[in-house]
């Protein structure tokens, strides 16, 4: 099928906003290549509140030296394949993401992304129907992008 006209693009990088996990904006990388978005997270505990099912986990942004605790609805825990071909277990959220002026629920996997460049990926599940990717660009959707939000540039 071919791509609608009008829809913005995305660069290989985005700054992306998770509104309902009180987190400041995240750097992450575009990868067409993954289903399912992804969050560095350790997850802390499961609960439920009036009957809905909830995870509370922690995001570590150690170039700011900063830990936030978040709250999200806890869809599943997944089998998701990792670049490196192997499959993880992984807690599954869905929460309000923002990238440029376009916001929708996203489901995002928790995984520990310390080892990786950025704290964020962002899969096709979120990009389809709402975004087309520029590769050859950066922060398309970003044009204000401060260097020292999350990670160092």
């Amino acid at each position: 099928m071919a791509n609608k006209p009008g829809l913005p693009a995305v660069g290989w990088r985005e700054l992306v906003h998770l509104p309902g996990l009180g987190l400041p904006p995240i750097p992450a990388k575009i990868d067409t290549g993954a289903r399912t978005s992804s969050l560095h997270g350790h997850v802390i505990e499961e609960f439920e509140r009036e009957g809905e099912k909830f995870v509370r986990f922690a995001v570590d942004f150690q170039d700011l030296d900063q830990r936030v605790l978040c709250e999200a609805v806890h869809v599943d825990v997944r089998g998701i394949t990792s670049s490196n071909g192997e499959t993880q277990r992984r807690y599954v959220i869905k929460t309000p993401m923002r990238i440029g002026d376009i916001e929708f629920r996203a489901e995002i996997s928790l995984a520990d992304r310390s080892d990786m460049k950025f704290p964020m990926l962002i899969g096709r599940s979120s990009l389809r129907r709402r975004f087309v990717v520029d590769s050859g660009h950066s922060w398309l959707q970003t044009p204000e992008r401060k260097t020292k939000v999350g990670h160092k540039p």
